[in-house]
């Protein structure tokens, strides 16, 4: 029975993917345990694999204000908000990640460790040669991180460009963002890399899952950007879940009957204490037109939504299997999750956001055709209103997100990333 460990940052949006991930194992009959913050402890054990807390030092509460968790946080914006967030919230942690995963493997030898990309203790990790550490594998529950000579830098959203123009752009970009940007990072990284193994860090920190023993990203090609000089180590799985929401049917569910287009509007379960930045101006662009909105608040009570509009209904939960078949557009603040599953059901997107990732979620929204997407945080009612109305005027975009679904359908999910891991044990059983 193999022993699987996992590790993620104490996020939800990172915690709740790989929980389909630690059912599945733990199904099996494998050894699993789950390392990350302690407030998810009890859907970690909810899933049969063990809880094991991050020690105080890497672990905080994703539901808190940013500013709050960090004070001095607060007085910085723009490059130098970015540059804070990259040292403190991802690298700094990672020294103790580090030590609580060998600590975890040094008690109960671990077969693999599966990560989350923003788990920048894998980087460390990665400097001790297998045996004296598990094998990686770092699991895509974001969009595909890794630096490409294709790509601009991740979080700049920037599509493809390509050809020489392209190629010139991204090294310029790279450059720029490596020792003008954010050089703090990577000095703090390099230092922290240097004091555990005695040589420089060999690698850019945030790229550290190109290194990994192997990369499962949980969408299909289509829906990321090509990369010529992708490691062979990286392996699509599609979305590794559809188990959605279990929420019983509000009373208004009848009225979804086909007679108008059907607009689902959701700011996920974590970025939604402001519905200023999307629900409520969706609301207001929305009012006046022929479509029902069925709007999911994310566990928050309804009382605290704004006044609805008379062609929107409401609930703090949705049936996504049973809701997504109905829906016509997804209106989204650009969860990469909520993004996959809609694209499950051919859903088109309307998708805005400006932080954490979700620049890099929407840029390949507009890019592969399955929606629009509104390059800001607060979009204005009329934008949101344009946006909807073009996504359910144009069949191409219905049309694109369709042939994805379609692709989706082909993929094994869960079930593939499982064929990874178990033949990177038995490759490393049979070298021993």
């Amino acid at each position: 029975m193999p022993s699987i460990m996992i590790a993620t940052m104490p996020v939800h949006g990172h915690v709740t993917p790989l929980l389909a991930v630690a059912r599945h194992f733990a199904g099996r009959g494998d050894r699993v345990r789950f390392l990350t913050g302690s407030r998810f402890a009890e859907v970690v054990t909810a899933t049969g694999a063990e809880h094991l807390p991050l020690p105080a030092e890497a672990d905080f509460d994703d539901r808190q204000d940013w500013n709050q968790t960090f004070p001095e946080r607060a007085a910085l914006s723009g490059t130098r908000a970015i540059a804070h967030d990259l040292e403190h919230v991802f690298v700094r942690p990672g020294r103790t990640q580090h030590d609580a995963v060998m600590a975890a493997h040094a008690a109960e030898p671990a077969d693999a460790l599966l990560a989350d990309p923003a788990f920048v203790g894998g980087a460390f990790l990665l400097g001790h040669p297998l045996g004296v550490r598990p094998p990686i594998v770092m699991c895509g529950i974001c969009p595909l991180m890794i630096a490409s000579r294709d790509t601009a830098p991740f979080g700049t959203g920037l599509t493809p460009l390509r050809g020489p123009l392209g190629r010139l752009r991204n090294t310029a970009l790279a450059l720029l963002t490596a020792k003008v940007l954010f050089p703090a990072v990577e000095r703090t990284a390099d230092r922290m890399f240097h004091r555990l193994h005695g040589r420089p860090i060999p690698f850019a920190v945030l790229d550290w899952p190109r290194h990994a023993d192997a990369i499962v990203q949980f969408t299909v090609p289509e829906f990321e950007y090509p990369r010529s000089d992708a490691p062979a180590t990286l392996h699509f799985a599609g979305p590794i879940s559809a188990s959605g929401s279990r929420a019983p049917l509000p009373p208004w569910w009848p009225e979804l009957d086909g007679s108008r287009p059907v607009v689902h509007l959701t700011q996920g379960t974590i970025g939604n204490s402001d519905y200023g930045q999307l629900i409520a101006p969706a609301l207001d662009g929305l009012a006046d037109e022929d479509v029902l909105i069925a709007v999911a608040t994310g566990g928050r009570p309804l009382d605290s939504l704004p006044p609805l509009p008379a062609n929107a209904r409401a609930a703090e939960f949705l049936p996504y299997d049973e809701l997504l078949p109905k829906t016509d557009v997804y209106v989204t603040n650009g969860g990469y999750g909520g993004v996959q599953y809609a694209l499950r059901y051919g859903v088109p997107i309307v998708a805005t956001g400006r932080q954490e990732d979700k620049p890099e979620v929407i840029a390949r929204v507009a890019w592969t055709g399955v929606g629009r997407r509104i390059r800001t945080r607060t979009p204005a009612p009329p934008a949101i209103r344009r946006a909807v109305r073009a996504v359910l005027d144009d069949h191409r975009y219905r049309d694109a997100a369709r042939r994805i679904a379609g692709r989706m359908a082909g993929t094994r999910g869960v079930r593939k990333l499982a064929e990874i891991v178990d033949a990177l044990v038995a490759e490393r059983t049979a070298s021993e």
